[in-house]
């Protein structure tokens, strides 16, 4: 079957015209011709069959229909790129994964991990963007994704399978410098601490001091952060004690500058999975990743 696909110079040429709003632009960055550029966008337009730029009297500009094809070509340009770069690179042999995460736990826990993964498979390339929401595997160049949810956020991700990787277990934390005051914590002791808050959990310290079965009015008045980074460096800081995940704070409680208050945890309603596409065929290195993934979160 033949494909109904344009000839790579037009794309090239119309992508970093859209990109620049300009046919002399993107014949600079190209090393081409005014005209020749105008001349692949016309043939361009005419496979189309749609009018991609308005002429001005000021220059070009995107039609609607040209500013949409721009955002779909300028991504798959950028696939077509990477992918021959880690040809190139790995001369044909081993294999890339382009992921999809989010971002703390890419950071806090991925990261400090993910040597231990080159040295086993240093054939692999693994690619991380930072992405918090689901999205369709058909409209990316993504292998996976990372990410934090519900079982019931689960569910409204269709066509995928999900690898559970770990529970999230909530601790109370704080500098040493705070907790310096007592040397045994109990539960109803960290009312008499300034409580940070996450913004996207306003209840976090409520459902902690319920579970505890204490009774504290005061949970939900401390300063609101968006992030758990955020909430972490606040907490070393010593500006409170803060709710976090354990595995996100691993490096702070190793360095000293956190301490658990209480050992008390508790788990949350959210675990980290490894979601993939339905497939009947996976590429090895994925495999190999899911593998290795399972392996450290255990």
């Amino acid at each position: 079957m033949t494909r109904k696909i344009p000839m790579l110079q037009a794309l090239n040429c119309f992508e970093a015209a859209a990109r620049h709003q300009s046919y002399t632009h993107a014949a600079r960055e190209l090393a081409l011709t005014q005209s020749a550029v105008s001349r692949q966008i016309s043939s361009l337009e005419s496979f189309l069959g749609v009018q991609l730029f308005q002429r001005t009297r000021h220059g070009v500009l995107l039609t609607t229909a040209g500013a949409a094809y721009a955002r779909q070509i300028a991504a798959r340009l950028d696939g077509l790129e990477r992918d021959t770069l880690d040809t190139m690179a790995r001369q044909g042999g081993g294999g890339t994964l382009q992921l999809a995460s989010v971002p703390t736990f890419a950071t806090r826990w991925l990261m400090p991990r993910l040597a231990s993964f080159a040295s086993e498979q240093p054939d692999i390339v693994v690619h991380i963007d930072a992405y918090t929401k689901p999205f369709m595997f058909a409209d990316t160049e993504y292998d996976g994704a990372l990410y934090a949810g519900t079982p019931e956020q689960l569910a409204r991700w269709p066509g995928t399978r999900a690898t559970l990787l770990m529970h999230e277990e909530i601790v109370p934390v704080a500098s040493p410098r705070v907790l310096a005051a007592r040397t045994d914590w109990q539960p109803q002791d960290l009312l008499e601490l300034t409580l940070l808050q996450q913004s996207t959990r306003p209840g976090a310290w409520r459902q902690w001091f319920d579970a505890m079965q204490v009774e504290g009015e005061s949970a939900r008045y401390g300063a609101r952060y968006e992030l758990f980074s955020m909430l972490a460096m606040a907490a070393v800081q010593g500006q409170g004690a803060v709710l976090l995940p354990r595995m996100l704070v691993e490096a702070e409680l190793a360095r000293g500058e956190l301490r658990i208050v209480c050992e008390r945890p508790l788990r949350g309603q959210r675990a980290y999975y490894l979601i993939t596409p339905e497939a009947a065929h996976e590429k090895t290195a994925l495999q190999q990743f899911r593998q290795w993934l399972q392996g450290a979160a255990a």
